[in-house]
């Protein structure tokens, strides 16, 4: 974290560049005299930068790690056949564009403050907190109360993660003051992900709200940001892509048919196999076949490979890459209503989810209605007989549970939530999981590592230095 606002006001002169002009601006004499001189930059150019920033920090190799480690994903060579086999070590993670990210949203905040604009500084929190939300979930304790002033603070201290969380859950709250203000700019120009939609913004804060209050455990608050969170498809976290290489492809589809054609794949992961056993099942209400045909390709890199489906399917080119939606806000719902003792109005909003993938509706695209089967559940069917209860659960809270669960795990392709929720699911009461295999051995990937630039830079790392298998707080 040593030089941290360099690297920030760097980072941000990047993304100036990239969404602006091809302009070299890192070559102008003053801002590599002056870093300060990057601060000039508006704010709707400033906020058009760090949605990008926060767009590649939720496709970048971290998630697919976390993906991997929540065995959604496999990895097949190279250094990804070592991540699939939890062999990492501080050299395999970097804080950066992580921290630069959250420090550009910061600085969002700071421009819209001194310009009286709440709907911009209210983006800038939400920004701010996916950010951090990122780091304290996959390191635990994090910098963040002395994260964005390098001139104080140049080694700041890593605050607990249960006190990031509850400053996370404060930003929210204050960006859906903001965002609720009657006037203010969001730049829609600028805006790629709602084009200035504040009422579209103000419910993904509400549903990052309901995500970490999930996490915690506190149901009664989780059900209640989640009512006010994502209310359709339409205001989906969305990041959309093109078809240009190298210029605005999704990362997934660059990583599975152009620069790493074989290193991670789906053979050998848990994902399939669910879907799979799902497919064979007795459950007439249900036909997941379409999905798994979206989801994945046989013989995209080899005869006998299962690959991502980038011919057609959730990893195309231009295929929109998700941050959160509504899908993931209604299954926050169903899960911490059933964990409270409300079992019919968790399963409404687990049908609620239903109908939308019966529509051939995921992530801002469609898919065939060949094999698409999503009827609405009664509770009779998670009875111990039920068609919707393949573990043979005691109880209808449990059976049900287990589907949400489920449902959970497989909308949730591709996004390091996943590997949050194989980590919750350990210690959430009632404990409900899934049968998702280890590599080997019994230790469970737990966390990512702090990188060696921070351990190298910064005297206030934690000691002794966790490992990969080291439990979060909030995971025990």
């Amino acid at each position: 974290m040593k030089k941290f606002s360099l690297a920030l006001l760097i980072f941000a002169t990047l993304h100036v560049s990239l969404l602006s002009s091809c302009k070299k601006l890192l070559d102008t004499p003053d801002i590599n005299n002056n870093p300060n001189a990057v601060t000039d930059v508006d704010l709707p150019t400033l906020m058009g930068g760090t949605l990008l920033g926060v767009s590649l920090l939720h496709e970048d190799t971290d998630v697919r790690i976390a993906s991997m480690w929540a065995g959604e994903l496999n990895g097949l060579a190279r250094a990804h056949l070592g991540f699939a086999q939890y062999i990492v070590s501080s050299q395999n993670f970097n804080w950066s564009p992580l921290y630069p990210v959250a420090g550009q949203a910061r600085l969002m905040q700071t421009k819209a403050t001194a310009l009286n604009n709440q709907w911009a500084k209210g983006i800038g929190q939400v920004l701010e907190a996916l950010a951090i939300a990122k780091a304290t979930d996959l390191y635990g304790d994090v910098p963040y109360s002395q994260a964005f002033d390098g001139t104080q603070y140049p080694t700041p201290v890593f605050d607990k993660q249960t006190d990031v969380y509850t400053a996370l859950q404060s930003v929210l709250s204050d960006a859906i003051n903001n965002l609720s203000a009657s006037t203010g700019s969001a730049y829609p120009a600028k805006d790629f992900m709602f084009k200035g939609d504040v009422r579209k913004w103000r419910a993904v804060a509400n549903s990052l709200k309901a995500r970490l209050y999930l996490h915690t455990g506190n149901y009664a608050q989780a059900i209640a940001s989640a009512q006010a969170g994502i209310s359709g498809t339409d205001g989906d976290m969305l990041v959309p892509h093109g078809t240009g290489i190298g210029v605005d492809v999704n990362q997934n589809y660059d990583f599975f048919a152009v620069s790493r054609i074989g290193d991670a794949g789906f053979d050998g992961a848990y994902l399939p196999k669910l879907m799979q056993s799902r497919i064979r099942s007795a459950n007439t209400k249900t036909d997941e076949t379409a999905l798994y045909n979206f989801y994945f390709r046989s013989g995209v890199t080899s005869t006998t490979s299962l690959d991502g489906n980038t011919v057609d399917g959730a990893f195309t080119a231009n295929a929109y890459q998700p941050i959160i939606t509504y899908y993931e806000t209604q299954l926050i719902l169903a899960e911490a209503l059933a964990r409270n003792g409300n079992n019919d109005d968790a399963l409404t909003a687990l049908n609620r989810v239903r109908a939308g993938l019966a529509a051939g509706t995921i992530n801002g695209k469609s898919f065939s209605a060949t094999g698409r089967r999503y009827d609405a559940y009664t509770l009779a069917d998670f009875g111990n007989a039920g068609l919707a209860n393949p573990t043979r659960a005691t109880t209808v809270q449990n059976a049900l549970l287990y589907e949400i669960i489920s449902q959970r795990y497989i909308v949730l392709l591709m996004q390091y939530e996943a590997f949050n929720d194989y980590r919750r699911l350990a210690s959430a009461v009632p404990v409900v999981q899934l049968p998702i295999p280890l590599y080997s051995g019994t230790n469970k990937p737990q966390r990512f590592i702090y990188p060696q630039a921070e351990i190298n830079t910064n005297p206030n790392v934690p000691k002794p230095l966790p490992s990969q298998f080291t439990k979060v707080t909030i995971f025990p």
